[in-house]
């Protein structure tokens, strides 16, 4: 049985006995369970790919197509350490993050300040998205002008987003990547028939570990947001909780039968996890190879307030003329399913930040939804603010997607230090998935500095 009926209000953070439930068995009972990674996919297939990773091929062509693939798949690690975390204790992103040693303020732990930081500077890629989004608008409609586009979008996140449960965020956010997901794969597979912009030589080149002076802050922004970004690593507890995972496997007594469900759930949540990896990287593939064919052949990098018409030709190129509403639904499709999906859960991540820190009046479920929906309200005019303060929607996403980058060690060694002192026993995830998750850290931190010791060096 579904945790909750379209609109319903449940309380995801209590366990009771009496919603204790045995996970599926079979491929078809599973494949009706999964929803968190989709959400997370409409979150992560949006300034990330139509923006920064068609830049990115834009800039440099196909030669970083291998960061691409890095990006999607080395995160998921630390996703399902995450999701296995939550369903073992059934904490929060936060909660869990919270646990981490050292300095505190007001209660919360230096990584949990950091993540705050960072989350607040999401706010740029977001005003980037509303940006981008009404651009095409305006295309479509060009009698309403594009910050009047930006106002309506606001208007038309809150009245989605104030009144919306967790069925209806999956409801949308499911419809909005199968859209996508669609027409960028089809459009990027037609590439193939256009010599002028694909050649399988250079797709191979782009598998080699190669990394040019040129387009490396991009890259580096693009490794920040595309795959499962640090932001949405530490969202997705949040959706599995409201999917009701640790809610089945019910309140931890340690027994057999609560082992039993628990891993259970812990596979439903890792199908969840394969199932959205392979729509994001064939979306990203699709968008990064249309920017390495297309712009990068035509010599154009999208920039500033001409960015979706530059983006365009990615579309135009391949299908001809007629592609270009297509391409306009698709740019509306996959940049507002980040301004949706992103929202709702910093609003959640904000609040739940808000009781850790001693609101203790949020223990109430009601009075916690309604200090969600404030933040929801404040989470929109703050991006929309940096729209119209900075107006370049290219400069917003790379700027947000490197702080998202730089914010990845510390998720990943706050994981591997869960993984040690918290995730024990018959719970605790195997050698060799322990492995690679210290080496997704490492790795994650030599990027970082690397790229920090190439910005002093400029």
């Amino acid at each position: 049985m579904s945790m909750e009926k379209f609109g319903a209000v449940v309380n995801p953070y209590e366990f009771r006995a009496e919603d204790v439930e045995a996970p599926p068995r079979t491929f078809g009972a599973t494949m009706r369970r999964i929803g968190p990674g989709l959400i997370l996919t409409a979150s992560i297939v949006g300034s990330g790919e139509l923006i920064a990773t068609t830049t990115l091929g834009a800039e440099v062509g196909y030669v970083l197509l291998w960061v691409i693939l890095v990006s999607c798949v080395i995160k998921t690690v630390i996703q399902a350490l995450l999701g296995r975390y939550t369903i073992a204790t059934g904490e929060t992103g936060l909660e869990a993050l919270n646990h981490m040693p050292g300095p505190r303020i007001l209660a919360l732990s230096w990584t949990v300040w950091i993540w705050a930081i960072v989350a607040f500077l999401v706010s740029l890629p977001l005003g980037g998205m509303y940006g981008g989004v009404s651009q095409v608008a305006n295309l479509m409609l060009p009698g309403i002008g594009i910050d009047v586009w930006v106002g309506l979008f606001a208007v038309a996140s809150l009245a989605l987003l104030l009144t919306g449960s967790y069925a209806r965020v999956e409801f949308l956010a499911t419809l909005m990547v199968v859209m996508f997901t669609f027409l960028t794969v089809v459009t990027a597979a037609m590439l193939v028939t256009h010599p002028e912009y694909f050649s399988w030589g250079e797709l191979l080149e782009g598998l080699k570990f190669k990394v040019p002076d040129k387009g490396f802050v991009t890259a580096v922004a693009v490794f920040g947001i595309t795959g499962v970004a640090a932001t949405e690593l530490v969202a997705y507890p949040y959706w599995c909780l409201e999917k009701g995972y640790a809610r089945f496997t019910g309140p931890r007594d340690n027994t057999q039968a609560w082992l039993d469900r628990a891993n259970g759930w812990i596979r439903v949540m890792h199908f969840d996890i394969v199932v959205s990896l392979i729509i994001y990287t064939f979306a990203t593939i699709a968008f990064y190879l249309l920017g390495a064919g297309v712009l990068h052949g035509m010599g154009l990098v999208p920039k500033g307030l001409e960015m979706i018409k530059t983006l365009s030709n990615t579309f135009t190129e391949i299908l001809g003329p007629w592609g270009l509403y297509l391409f306009y639904i698709g740019a509306i499709v996959v940049l507002y399913s980040t301004i949706f999906s992103a929202t709702a859960v910093l609003a959640r991540q904000f609040t739940d930040m808000a009781k850790m820190g001693g609101m203790r009046s949020l223990d109430d479920f009601r009075k916690r939804l309604v200090f969600q929906r404030w933040a929801i309200v404040v989470l929109i005019i703050v991006p929309i603010a940096f729209y119209y303060a900075f107006k370049s929607p290219v400069a917003m996403v790379k700027a947000g997607g490197v702080a998202i980058a730089l914010l990845l060690p510390v998720i990943g060694f706050s994981v591997v230090y869960l993984r040690h002192r918290r995730l024990v026993g018959e719970l605790a995830p195997s050698a060799w998935i322990t492995a690679a998750l210290w080496l997704t850290a490492v790795v994650a931190t030599a990027g970082m500095i690397w790229y920090a010791l190439m910005q002093v060096q400029r």
